[in-house]
């Protein structure tokens, strides 16, 4: 059993969908590990991990949209807001996706679906450094 552990770190432009999948899978096939788990680490609580459609931007569109509606920025609902307006809808958004991913590999390279892409999902207005850890374990 080998393992591979690297962070990727990523530049968002602010909210919304950054795709990651083609880091994550060089990654993968650069490690040469056949069969095993791929398990993604978002080290963020404003920031979230997605497997989500990649073939049509209405998609990610749509599920913005959905985001700013079901946590909007209005400072009269919450009392955490040291760090702008934006940030306590930002942390219950992370809290209803998720910060870690786990995918099989095969054959070596990661087991998506025709449609699905990896994607960090930016919560906060400003752009964003984010950093992602990839563990690979497998043989």
């Amino acid at each position: 059993m080998r393992q591979a552990l690297r962070q990727l770190d990523i530049q968002t432009r602010g909210k919304g969908l950054t795709e990651i999948t083609r880091d994550v899978a060089a990654f993968v096939s650069g490690e040469a590990i056949s069969t095993g788990l791929l398990t993604l680490f978002c080290q963020h609580t404003s920031a979230s991990l997605l497997i989500q459609e990649n073939a049509d931007a209405d998609v990610q569109k749509d599920l913005a949209a959905f985001f700013e509606r079901i946590a909007p920025e209005d400072a009269a609902l919450y009392a955490h807001n040291a760090e702008g307006l934006d940030d306590m809808p930002a942390h219950i958004r992370a809290a209803l996706t998720q910060v870690q991913l786990s995918i099989p590999v095969a054959s070596g390279a990661m087991t998506l679906g025709a449609w699905q892409g990896i994607y960090i999902f930016e919560h906060r207005r400003a752009p964003h450094r984010r950093a992602v850890i990839l563990h690979l374990l497998g043989e």
